[in-house]
């Protein structure tokens, strides 16, 4: 076998660099490029043959490092009870699909968009203090006063929240904030990855920091904890009712669901914190 390939490899030298001959003019004339392209296309072939991988160009080099950078950085989180993880993703799955969709289905074709809309403004202007208080913890003074300005005037002309009258403008819609995010600006790591039960993905830092930030969620102050449950179950079945396909559509694409959901989590903190 090594004789067959060492034989492959000497005719492809051939085939590549050509047969000895007189020198022409015109193979005086052979540009550096074109004899990089050629070593580049043979250092290809023999990496093929050894199944190594390719030998870059420069350009390509340097964009690999940054690509490779990005990934090393994403992927920091490390998933060492992946046997758990899967477990709770499936059991999550099933509870999906058994359960929280078909409730979801039948709400979505019950209520109409407009009151759906005008429940799920009310549920996240009533959390404005989790958003805002975080905000004054990361030190982001504007998101700060933009997340207060937005909870007055939607409180007051959204009568309560139900609307929205500040949705056309970017300046008052700062995006979410909390506690995990918090903890992230101060340079605590992630932690492991961790998939819970019902909850679905999250990191140490961000459970740790979803539990900090129902202390100062409203609708978890209640006193009943049965009125607290019926809150947050209906804002899961209400906001589920607006996305019924997606997760459907990342299962279908996904050779592996379970890292393709885990990935998408991970990229969509990272950019959350960056924000």
């Amino acid at each position: 076998m090594q004789r067959i390939i060492s034989v492959v490899v000497f005719f492809s030298i051939i085939a590549i660099i050509g047969l000895p001959s007189r020198p022409k003019a015109s193979s005086m004339m052979t540009s550096q490029n074109q004899i990089e392209d050629k070593l580049y296309t043979l250092k290809w072939m023999i990496a093929q043959n050894q199944k190594q991988e390719m030998v870059p160009l420069k350009e390509k080099e340097e964009e690999d490092f940054f690509d490779q950078e990005e990934e090393e950085e994403l992927f920091m989180v490390p998933d060492p009870i992946e046997g758990w993880n899967r477990m709770m993703y499936h059991f999550n799955d099933k509870l999906y699909f058994w359960i929280l969709k078909p409730i979801a289905v039948g709400y979505r074709n019950l209520v109409p968009a407009v009151a759906r809309t005008g429940i799920k403004n009310f549920l996240y202007n009533a959390t404005a203090p989790v958003r805002f208080v975080n905000c004054l913890l990361q030190g982001k003074w504007k998101k700060a006063e933009a997340e207060l300005s937005r909870f007055m005037i939607c409180t007051s002309f959204g009568i309560l929240g139900f609307g929205n009258p500040v949705k056309n403008y970017p300046e008052l819609n700062p995006g979410a904030e909390d506690l995990g995010q918090t903890f992230a600006s101060w340079g605590i790591k992630g932690g492991i990855y961790i998939v819970w039960p019902f909850f679905g993905p999250s990191t140490i830092r961000d459970s740790v920091g979803s539990a900090g930030d129902l202390f100062l969620d409203p609708t978890f102050l209640i006193n009943r904890l049965d009125v607290s449950i019926a809150i947050w179950s209906v804002e899961l079945v209400n906001n589920t009712s607006f996305r019924i396909g997606d997760y459907e559509a990342i299962k279908e694409a996904s050779f592996d669901p379970y890292v393709a959901i885990r990935d998408a989590y991970l990229q969509n903190r990272k950019k959350k914190i960056e924000q």
